[in-house]
């Protein structure tokens, strides 16, 4: 259950209580994991805890909890090693909404923030989840989707004529807690099926009904036929035909 007055304690905790005063050098290229960090466990002796010649994040009452904002194939020797000593639950942040602000590398000047069209969504994990797809079946792993609102300061050094093509991102600061999603068992992977799927469909099918690309719904499907949540039934041209695992 979402706790938003905690989700700003957190937020207060790493940030300040009024951020326009903090100078943009001020600002941590980790502000997402920190939050989150202190999000999930306010209690500073029970992060950062050496485990296994590894640091997991949180540790408490017998449980990990694991931040990663990408690069999930460096977590493989961690979850090699904590996996058949706890249950361990990986917490993947996805901007749902968010505001470009453009930094001035000689000046630091800010730029106003601007919209992005683009909106997040739960298949976003995919990609990150076939870097650890041997995982996926042990007992004691449990995925949480974390959907944020956020603002992403990106310095202007591109290489276009206007330095926003190919710019590095800076940080990114959350500015709301939206919602949740959890993955506790591999029946959990049905809620990525779109409800509209119910006979056999292809890569391309589920593409159109879940509104994403194709190379992310083909990604998408390679880990929903791993967990067992669909099964290939045949082909239809150069794609795979699947239905949905009723059993």
């Amino acid at each position: 259950m979402l706790d938003k007055k905690a989700f700003e304690e957190a937020k207060r905790k790493v940030i300040g209580i009024d951020r326009q005063r903090l100078g943009i050098g001020t600002l941590s290229e980790k502000t997402v994991h920190a939050i989150l960090k202190h999000y999930y466990e306010p209690d500073e002796d029970r992060q950062e805890i050496p485990i296994e010649n590894y640091v997991a994040d949180i540790c408490a009452n017998g449980e990990i909890i694991e931040i990663q904002t990408r690069q999930f194939d460096k977590m493989r020797n961690k979850l090699s090693a904590f996996l058949p000593r706890y249950p361990v639950t990986i917490v993947y942040p996805i901007p749902r909404e968010k505001w470009i602000i453009w930094i001035d590398e000689e000046s630091g000047e800010l730029s106003k923030k601007r919209k992005s069209p683009l909106k997040g969504n739960p298949y976003l994990i995919f990609p990150e989840l076939y870097k650890i797809k041997m995982f996926l079946k042990h007992p004691n792993l449990r995925l949480r989707l974390v959907f944020l609102d956020m603002e992403e300061y990106k310095l202007l050094n591109g290489r276009s004529r206007d330095k926003k093509k190919g710019a590095s991102r800076y940080d990114r600061i959350p500015t709301e807690l939206v919602q949740e999603m959890e993955i506790d068992c591999p029946r959990d992977f049905m809620q990525f099926v779109p409800l509209e799927l119910e006979n056999a469909f292809t890569s391309r099918e589920f593409a159109k009904a879940a509104h994403i690309s194709l190379p992310l719904a083909q990604t998408a499907l390679n880990i929903l036929y791993h967990m067992e949540t669909v099964l290939r039934v045949g082909k239809k041209g150069k794609l795979y035909l699947y239905e949905i695992n009723e059993t």
